[in-house]
């Protein structure tokens, strides 16, 4: 029988997959249109979808490091492998905003607007179609990677949705060059720049935020602390403590308990306490729970 981890990297892979196939048809159709169309905003989005085939790659690393067992060097397991895929992703989305947006604004600050090349309305077509694909891509990455809790597989859907995102923009510097504002093209290339970095930036912090064992949100630990307090011989909590350890959460909870119990019965007590939340929040891997006299 597969376990939960083996299963969560089975379905990573077959997203991952998807994807490769989507971008790599994606970005050479974008790249010809861009071409045959005369539009450097489409050329530059077809870079930005290959950069995804890249990207996707990594993800795959990750995720499959992050699935190895628990060894003596590493007794916690590999999870945080995920957050050093989801960073890896972060700086080459940066990297090919930058190209982007250095590439428009050498046409904006050369000037002689006049003599860009006005473009074809195969462009127009080809950011449609990239913008429902991406978009499509981006709501279907993004429940995998919420249903198996994988930060890399997010980073990921972001990455998606910021091709999507680059095709808006690209559709309006064509539409705008087409009818008479040639610079609007290179304008767009420059949007499409700022919108990358800004999902760089906020993959990057999601990704460090996990690699310095940061708490769960306000939701899951007030959820928590209700399932524990439910549990039968529960007097109460007197401390709950949470820290995401990659795509895993890591719970340290102190619970109140009858003094006069025995050590059995608080052992029983503290052992439903981990079970249930084990059965009740996948997403957590270890669980450690103490016991204070009530």
């Amino acid at each position: 029988m597969k376990t939960q981890e083996q299963m969560n990297e089975k379905t990573a892979m077959q997203v991952s997959m998807v994807s490769i196939l989507v971008n790599v048809v994606l970005s050479v159709g974008k790249f010809a249109a861009g071409v045959f169309a005369a539009s450097g905003a489409m050329i530059s989005d077809a870079v930005h979808s290959a950069s995804d085939v890249f990207s996707t790659f990594v993800v795959i690393v990750g995720i499959r490091l992050s699935g190895k067992k628990a060894d003596a060097e590493h007794p916690y397991g590999h999870e945080r492998m995920e957050c050093v895929a989801a960073i890896v992703l972060a700086v080459i989305l940066a990297l090919t905003g930058l190209e982007i947006g250095a590439g428009g604004m050498q046409k904006i600050l050369g000037g002689r607007y006049e003599e860009l090349a006005i473009p074809g309305v195969a462009a127009l077509a080809a950011a449609l179609v990239s913008i429902a694909v991406k978009e499509g891509m981006y709501w279907y990455t993004r429940f995998y990677a919420k249903k198996i809790h994988s930060s890399a597989l997010m980073a990921d859907a972001w990455h998606h949705r910021s091709d999507s995102l680059s095709s808006v923009g690209a559709f309006v510097g064509i539409l705008g060059a087409r009818l008479g504002f040639p610079v609007m093209d290179a304008l767009a290339s420059v949007g499409i720049c700022v919108l990358i970095l800004k999902a760089a930036y906020d993959i990057f912090k999601d990704a460090i935020d996990k690699m310095v064992d940061k708490a769960c949100d306000a939701e899951t630990e007030e959820r928590l602390r209700k399932l524990v307090s439910a549990q039968e011989g529960v007097k109460g909590v007197d401390s709950l403590r949470t820290r995401t350890f990659g795509s895993r959460i890591y719970v340290d909870v102190e619970i109140l308990a009858d003094g006069n119990l025995s050590l059995y019965e608080s052992h029983d007590i503290a052992e439903r306490v981990h079970d249930e939340i084990e059965a009740n929040f996948k997403e957590v891997k270890h669980i450690m729970v103490h016991v204070n006299p009530c």
